[in-house]
């Protein structure tokens, strides 16, 4: 994982409200104040994309199966999904973020990462954030909530703690006091299948998670990599760098498909995500690669797209770590009763071997060979006995 550098950065995490729905109101302001969800009209079929905050307290939610949404609720309503708009209002949201800053990472269609350390030398970044919101508002009817941080997950922490039109300030030294209540549910990258694993052996808090008495508890449930990954974000120590070009194709290696039957089984999703690693690292190897983040990308049948990504605190050049971050991200994410049309994972910060840290060189890539050595022999002599394709996979091959 990329580690925040020793001055403190302004980061600010814009998250819209309801992106959908509040665009939904936009085309049709009847809908202010009503209890509606964006999913497929006049039908009984199909899942939710997400509801209005007046649907939710009645229990409904993204992914429910409309059918059931209409038990709980008969009088919902059901709102085709209208992409253009969103796309429309996706760049007026950027334009706004842009007057600020030109230092703006767009993580999806309705949150950014911006650094606002310069701007913020003249204005104070809690009056910063209430401007932008009011700009947003008042121009384009778009409520949106604001986690302000030196860091990216703790800034992405703050604006999932008050919603809607919240403002939330962390500071590191104010992490144990504003974090730790929290529950591990709350960890971002935290997902839903490892959660409830920490409840169920008694680690309920952040604080739990953090306690050193429970280290070694917590790496046997997660395993070693995330805990890493989340003790060093929940201590200040991760990347307060926003990189407009994160997602470009020259610093990252990818592979995608679009699927003319949808796909609703994660056994499925799993053996194709499988091939598509391995065309990943096979180009990872080729162009003597080593790398920093997994990302996985899925978008349903309402080609609503997540995109979610995993950070190491070192680089790596192992088959395994790739693709076990890979299966992690699609059992987390994926979810019962939706049905997928695309598929993506990719591999990002990236680093030329030769270009490694020095320690890099003096120690990991020497422990590696010897192990990389004796496992490309043995695929070389499965390969012998069984034809060069036993081992790989390629884009259309059955």
């Amino acid at each position: 994982m990329e580690k925040s550098t020793n001055k403190a950065k302004i980061i600010f995490h814009i998250d819209m409200n309801q992106f959908f729905c509040s665009v939904a109101c936009i085309a049709n302001p009847l809908l202010r104040g009503r209890a509606f969800a964006i999913g497929r009209e006049n039908s009984t079929k199909g899942v939710l994309s997400t509801a209005s905050y007046e649907a939710r307290k009645y229990g409904i939610h993204s992914a429910m199966p409309q059918n059931e949404a209409l038990k709980i609720l008969p009088s919902l309503i059901i709102v085709n999904p209208n992409f253009e708009m969103y796309r429309d209002y996706h760049n007026k949201f950027i334009s706004v973020i842009k007057r600020y800053t030109d230092i703006v990472e767009v993580a999806s269609i309705d949150e950014v990462y911006a650094d606002m350390t310069e701007i913020a030398k003249q204005k104070h970044p809690v009056v910063l954030a209430k401007e932008i919101q009011e700009v947003l508002l008042s121009t384009y009817k778009l409520p949106c909530s604001i986690g302000i941080a030196p860091t990216l997950f703790l800034a992405k922490m703050g604006s999932d703690m008050k919603k809607p039109l919240g403002v939330t300030v962390i500071r590191k030294r104010e992490i144990k006091e504003i974090l730790y209540p929290l529950g591990v549910e709350d960890i971002f990258g935290i997902g839903k299948k490892t959660y409830p694993r920490l409840i169920n052996n008694g680690i309920k808090t952040i604080a739990d998670f953090m306690n050193p008495d429970n280290k070694q508890k917590v790496i046997d449930l997660v395993g070693l990599n995330t805990y890493t990954y989340a003790y060093n974000c929940l201590t200040g120590n991760s990347s307060n760098k926003v990189d407009p070009n994160r997602y470009d194709e020259s610093k990252s290696i990818s592979e995608s498909e679009t699927y003319d039957v949808h796909k609703s089984i994660i056994e499925e999703l799993a053996l194709e995500l499988r091939k598509m690693t391995r065309s990943v690292y096979n180009k990872m190897k080729k162009g003597d690669y080593y790398c920093k983040t997994v990302t996985l990308t899925l978008r349903d049948s309402s080609f609503i797209t997540i995109t979610r990504q995993k950070s190491l605190s070192e680089y790596t050049d192992d088959y395994y770590v790739i693709s076990d971050i890979a299966m992690e991200l699609l059992e987390d994410n994926f979810e019962e009763g939706k049905t997928y049309r695309l598929l993506g994972i990719g591999v990002s910060n990236l680093c030329l071997s030769k270009d490694l840290p020095r320690e890099y060189n003096l120690f990991t890539i020497n422990d590696k060979l010897e192990k990389e050595i004796e496992i490309e022999k043995m695929m070389k002599e499965f390969q012998t006995k069984f034809g060069t394709k036993a081992l790989y996979f390629k884009k259309n091959e059955k």
